[in-house]
């Protein structure tokens, strides 16, 4: 711990550097116009202008060193390269027409490459494009992200599932910290709201080399809102109307920066009915959402700063049967209400050449659910007729929470950028995290405890001619001491090596080999007694080892100015996997269910395909496929792997006079029949889901107004998704859904 203070107060002291400033110009390849309105980004420093109308640019106060400099704007291929400041000359650069879509910036990966330059395959996916599909909830929106499902309890609670991986084999970041809440829970979503977040980025397979335990499935990287750029202010309202569950969610937002400081803030608010199928209204999927977002930043130099703050407060009801039809928005019990506070520090001081980067998180995760027989006798009131009213009022503030738990986790994340030697990128780093768990309620999922994690790694990026080189090694620590119970230790070494390469003018090929560990979880190693949620005794096992992986990922990626197509696939090799599995016995009339291991694997893969059939380049044409298949070595299937999937789109873009950024879509979504379940699962049937969407964003009082329409099940099909909790019940998912969302800039 004091190595961590003793960096900390190193990273406030600031450092002398010269001042450096760069300028250029961006011009058209093919007609050597100037390209206005382009946006100029540099990564590391998080640091970017817009060319004029003559399509010059320049950036003030840059540190020493090498940096990428990445140039882009609809209609052209993205440009990316390494420049040197001080700079000895302009850069003058030319982009060359596209009719493919600009490439982002990878966040999740440690050298913030564009995907094309990526070793590791990453997907990634702007909020805004998953909310113009319609998606109702952050874990719904993901859904659309090939290789990507939610484990579902209703349309309020899910939890991501990255190529038949869960509950804590998948790592959620927010605000560039890891997200703790509980979440190897059967019943304990995402927290996260979608406003304020710019994009969504998956790491699919073992990453554990980049963020330790519990990323052996692959990371789910939620990227906040940017600032605004230098010397400006922003701000925007956005109101979304959901005809299905007769919802609205709307937030607000402002952002203003000057040369050195940055400020944001955004508030949202979010109220569901319960959502309505084509023959009943499912009774107690209600909820209300609160969530404030805030951020302030500074930048210098040679040093950079941001402290952000995001307060997500929600009350879920916990749909069982269907009873009464209802559109209250005010859910009924069982119920949760969850306040989930993340606070994040994310800090950067630029050396000669080299750079230290700290990433601090804490996490405060305070987790209630209400049952009903969990509250105060009120028969004594029963005579006081003058009170009846009071009680009445008063009802909600009397109920105790049956579970009632605490969860505090103190993360950090420090890495130290070396000097660029010669072919060589090279990061070393050290992780760890604090966490505490405290139980306040009459029911107990998982005792008292404190977990300590703590790891060692270093990776490097080689460039040569015709290929790049990642490699990798780590070491981590997990440490857990359950309250008048046991202490167990778990050590896991990991290593990772990918090779991406040109194997023609158009196809990029990679092979990456990564393994990667999860630590067992408290629920586990403990737990003892009867689930509420599942009718089921769960035992734990306290004599579990690490989940240790191995994993194998190959990718083609055929791309020219038309015509998009690539290949994924994948083998995972888990030794010790983790599961429930029922005994054949029963305590009290309940089923019991062991934690249990045994060696599986799962294998698969996501095909897709995208085409812009020349001269209509306004025209799109996507396809993707996705399939995973989950077995133990007994040849038995694992549970909750999803079923293939395949989506078919058809995507217009336009611009006209009147208006800017026209859209309109229809998508087919068509799964598959669920057949290969494990013992303990039934069968799913497959089925189709039509869905579509237009938008446009036009001028309305000198500022821009942006309209969203979009229809999601539009034949009203009746069905059960493979992967939602409700399947037991019988109970169907979403039917028919319209919504509508404005958003204007203020």
């Amino acid at each position: 711990m004091k190595t961590i203070l003793y960096l900390l107060f190193f990273v406030s002291i600031p450092v002398i550097q010269a001042q450096n400033s760069i300028q250029g110009s961006l011009t058209d390849s093919h007609t050597n116009e100037p390209i206005a309105f382009a946006s100029i980004y540099i990564p590391q420093l998080e640091k970017g202008t817009i060319t004029n109308e003559q399509g010059m640019f320049t950036l003030h106060n840059l540190p020493t060193g090498l940096y990428k400099i990445v140039c882009s704007i609809i209609g052209y291929e993205t440009y990316s390269n390494t420049i040197s400041i001080p700079a000895t000359e302009n850069l003058d650069i030319s982009l060359s027409p596209s009719a493919i879509e600009m490439e982002e910036i990878i966040i999740s990966t440690p050298f913030h490459k564009l995907q094309s330059e990526n070793v590791m395959k990453v997907e990634q996916e702007k909020m805004s494009d998953l909310k113009a599909k319609g998606a109702v909830t952050l874990a719904e929106g993901i859904t659309n992200i090939a290789g990507v499902e939610s484990i579902s309890t209703g349309l309020s609670i899910g939890k991501p599932v990255i190529r038949g991986l869960s509950s804590n084999r998948v790592l959620v970041y927010t605000q560039g910290v890891r997200l703790e809440n509980q979440q190897f829970g059967d019943e304990h979503g995402l927290g996260l709201n979608s406003s304020g977040v710019e994009s969504v980025e998956v790491i699919k397979g073992p990453a554990s080399l980049l963020y330790g335990s519990d990323a052996l499935g692959g990371v789910l990287y939620i990227n906040p809102e940017k600032f605004a750029q230098a010397n400006t202010n922003e701000a925007d309202l956005e109101t979304t109307y959901f005809g299905n569950t007769l919802g609205y969610s709307g937030n607000i937002g402002y952002k203003e920066s000057s040369d050195k400081w940055k400020f944001l803030i955004r508030g949202s608010v979010t109220e569901h009915s319960d959502y309505d199928t084509e023959d009943y209204r499912v009774t107690n999927s209600r909820f209300k959402e609160q969530d404030f977002k805030s951020g302030i930043g500074y930048q210098s130099t040679q040093f950079k700063t941001e402290f952000r703050y995001n307060m997500n407060h929600s009350k879920l009801g916990i749909p069982e049967t269907i009873g009464a039809q209802s559109t209250s928005k005010t859910p009924e019990l069982p119920y949760q209400d969850i306040t989930n506070h993340v606070f994040s520090s994310k800090s950067n001081i630029y050396f000669d050449k080299s750079n230290l980067e700290v990433n601090l998180g804490y996490i405060y995760n305070d987790r209630k659910e209400f049952e009903e027989h969990h509250h105060h006798d009120e028969e004594d009131h029963d005579h006081e007729e003058d009170h009846d009213h009071e009680e009445d009022h008063d009802h909600e503030d009397a109920l105790e929470a049956a579970l009632h738990m605490k969860l505090k986790t103190f993360n950090y994340d420090l890495k130290f950028h070396l000097p660029v030697y010669g072919k060589f990128e090279t990061i070393v780093g050290t992780q760890g995290m604090n966490q505490v768990n405290t139980n306040y309620g009459e029911e107990q999922l998982i005792p008292d405890a404190t977990t300590n994690d703590f790891g060692l790694f270093v990776m490097s990026h080689i460039h040569f001619e015709n290929a790049d080189i990642q490699i990798g090694a780590r070491f981590d620590n997990r440490n857990i001491q359950v309250i008048d119970g046991f202490t167990k230790d778990f050590n896991s070494f990991n290593g990772a090596l990918g090779v991406k390469t040109k194997l023609f003018d158009k196809i990029t090929a990679r092979l990456n080999f990564a393994s990667g560990f999860r630590a067992p979880n408290l629920a586990e190693l403990t737990s003892y007694g009867t689930h509420e949620g599942t009718n089921r005794f769960e035992i734990g096992d306290e004599n579990l080892n690490n989940e240790q992986n191995f994993q194998t990922d190959v990718s083609l990626e055929f791309k020219n100015e038309h015509v998009e197509f690539y290949v994924n696939g994948f083998y995972n090799l888990v030794n010790d996997y983790i599961f429930l599995q029922p005994d054949g016995t029963f305590i009290d009339g309940t089923p019991v269910y062991s934690y249990v291991q045994e060696d599986a694997s799962l294998y698969g893969g996501e095909i897709g395909f995208h085409f812009h059939p020349h001269p209509l380049d306004w025209l799109h044409v996507e396809s993707s496929f996705e399939t995973v298949t989950g077995k133990q070595t007994n040849d038995t299937y694992l549970p909750l792997i999803p079923a293939n999937k395949l989506n078919n789109t058809l995507r217009v873009e336009l611009d006209s006079k009147w208006m800017e950024q026209l859209y309109g879509f229809v998508m087919l979504q068509s799964t598959f029949a669920q057949n290969h379940v494990s013992l303990n699962e039934t069968k799913t049937d497959g089925y189709n889901l039509l869905s579509a969407g237009f938008g446009a964003t036009l001028p309305v009082l000198n500022n821009n107004l942006s309209i969203a329409v979009s229809g999601s099940n539009l034949t009203n099909k009746t069905y059960i998704s493979h992967l939602s909790r409700l399947k037991s019940e019988g109970i169907y998912n979403m039917g028919r859904n319209i919504s509508v969302s404005l958003t204007y800039n203020l």
